[in-house]
């Protein structure tokens, strides 16, 4: 047995912390200041790791790289599986073409860019955020407001800035699946507490989008649907993560977002001309005058309504007790740890939940959308070999950051550096959500940087007296607006909008948005941590 150490160097935790963060800050330096391709960075940060846990931790070599092997298996499976999956169902709707009919269908809902903004950027954003995040809300919503005649800048902000409030259960809650795995708190509990933080920033995001659309006037004019939006957005993101499920928590809350907006009568108010005139300053697509037959329109939607259906059944507990009968739990081969007071830790065991997980409920909504979209099965299994093949370096990409991951939390790397920072104190509540933004600033990633980070929040939480499922779940809450202004991102939606090479002026204009919301949160995590709203926790 491997009995973790905190402090493996002369006994000093200092300098035990000081070389445990080395293959952290390998990835940040890489990524943030060299700018080195992602998968290769997370290979790289994956190396330093072992390197460390092998020879300053004692970890023995074998069990180093079963517990690598495990993170990269985790990030195929259930991870992974989610992505590829919901993005071959998008590739499947623009084959067919039922994609440029959905676009179309938004851009009649209201004439009103600023309306247009709120149903697309937040709403469908969401949606798409919902079932495949990783970068696909941004392009798509991009691509969506440039072709409704948003100029390519204001487009790529809006699209930007709207992916905030639903990153936190973005692919079918991934980054919450993925905090409760690596801390070993339970997945209700993470997600309870997150889905009573990242609702709060959806009162603030509509507003900010609106004002970024059409500056105060868009604000004074259109405040009410924004603000009804964000409301309608945040109740059934909390009421779905605290009571019926992560996974379709962002699903409902994009739903009633878009259905409060379509149902107040302040939406649907055609726009002043001198509106139009000022904010749509580019081009209009011809294509979205062309009129689409009901029954198209109805099967343009099916994907989305099969996936909300098909996990609205997987909850019911008669169904949802079949599938978990086919979870296979097992000892992972050639790991034998334990943690510093001699218990043996969770990483240990493996759990392979192959129907009850979110990547194969998107599979079976693919393949029915393929059959009601009649596209024959060697195009079928075609575009799902093509999405494997666009996600390539993301796939290495996730499975090197868990990886990495997996052997620092095992090896004992983030036990020592979370019990070092925990001398912030009660500092620490305030500084939570910041390690999570810094973290997703830099990988573009919540999944990612919940991995890298959700251990060492638990064990300084342990250390402080602090809530460590609150300090867990302001990592992920803190890292969805770092989500904006990660490079990553910022690339995604420079291509989307054709604006190559202007991610600098993109950055300029979302940072002081990110910093601004990024306050918020820190303020409603201090708050949460005492008594002044220590009430709102379940």
């Amino acid at each position: 047995m491997f009995v973790q150490q905190l402090a493996p160097l002369a006994g000093s935790l200092a300098w035990s912390a000081l070389v445990a963060i080395l293959p952290l800050a390998t990835v940040l330096v890489l990524l943030g200041v060299v700018r080195m391709k992602a998968h290769v960075v997370a290979l790289i940060g994956l190396a330093v790791a072992l390197v460390v846990g092998i020879a300053v931790y004692g970890m023995p070599v074998g069990q180093a790289v079963s517990g690598g092997l495990q993170g990269a298996a985790f990030g195929l499976f259930p991870i992974l599986w989610i992505v590829v999956n919901a993005l071959w169902i998008y590739r499947i709707t623009v084959r067919t073409g039922h994609f440029d009919v959905l676009r179309r269908s938004f851009g009649r809902v209201s004439d009103d860019p600023r309306i247009q903004a709120l149903i697309i950027a937040f709403c469908f954003g969401a949606l798409m955020e919902a079932l495949a995040g990783f970068g696909a809300p941004v392009a798509i919503s991009a691509v969506m407001l440039v072709a409704l005649g948003f100029s390519p800048v204001k487009a790529a902000v809006v699209a930007l800035v709207a992916n905030t409030a639903p990153v936190a259960f973005g692919a079918m809650g991934t980054p919450v699946v993925t905090l409760a795995q690596v801390t070993g708190l339970p997945l209700d509990q993470v997600a309870s507490i997150v889905g009573r933080q990242t609702p709060l920033l959806a009162l603030f995001v509509p507003l900010l989008l609106v004002i970024i659309v059409d500056g105060k006037r868009g604000l004074r004019q259109t405040w009410l649907p924004a603000l009804v939006c964000g409301v309608a957005f945040g109740v059934v993101q909390f009421l779905a993560s605290n009571y019926v499920s992560a996974q379709l928590a962002d699903i409902g809350a994009a739903l009633a977002g878009a259905a409060a907006l379509v149902a107040l009568p302040a939406s649907r108010k055609p726009a002043a001309e001198e509106v139009r005139t000022s904010v749509l300053t580019g081009t209009r697509t011809a294509t979205l005058e062309r009129p689409d037959e009901r029954r198209e329109i109805v099967l343009a939607y099916l994907p989305y309504a099969l996936i909300i259906v098909i996990f609205s059944l997987g909850q019911l507990p008669p169904i949802k007790k079949l599938l978990d009968s086919a979870t296979w739990k097992f000892h992972w081969p050639f790991l034998d740890i334990a943690g510093p007071t001699g218990k043996p830790v969770s990483g240990n065991v493996f759990s392979l939940p192959f129907l009850n997980t979110g990547g194969t409920l998107v599979l079976l909504a693919g393949i029915l959308t393929a059959i009601a979209l009649k596209v024959s099965a060697s195009d079928t299994a075609a575009e799902w070999l093509a999405t494997v093949k666009e996600l390539r370096f993301a796939i290495l990409t996730v499975t090197g950051v868990l990886a990495l991951a997996y052997v620092m939390n095992l090896d004992g790397q983030n036990s020592t550096i979370g019990t070092f920072i925990a001398a912030a104190g009660a500092g620490l509540a305030f500084l939570s959500p910041v390690l999570g933004w810094f973290g997703v600033a830099v990988s573009g990633s919540d999944t990612s940087a919940n991995a890298l980070f959700g251990a060492l929040q638990v064990t300084a939480a342990n250390k402080t007296g602090l809530p460590a499922d609150l300090l867990a779940a302001a990592n992920s809450s803190g890292g969805v607006l770092g989500k904006m202004i990660s490079p990553q991102n910022l690339t995604i939606a420079c291509v989307a909008a054709n604006l190559p090479g202007e991610e600098g002026k993109l950055l300029r204009k979302v940072l002081p948005w990110s910093v601004g919301l990024l306050l918020v949160m820190c303020l409603i995590v201090v708050g949460q941590s005492t008594p002044v709203l220590s009430w709102m926790l379940p």
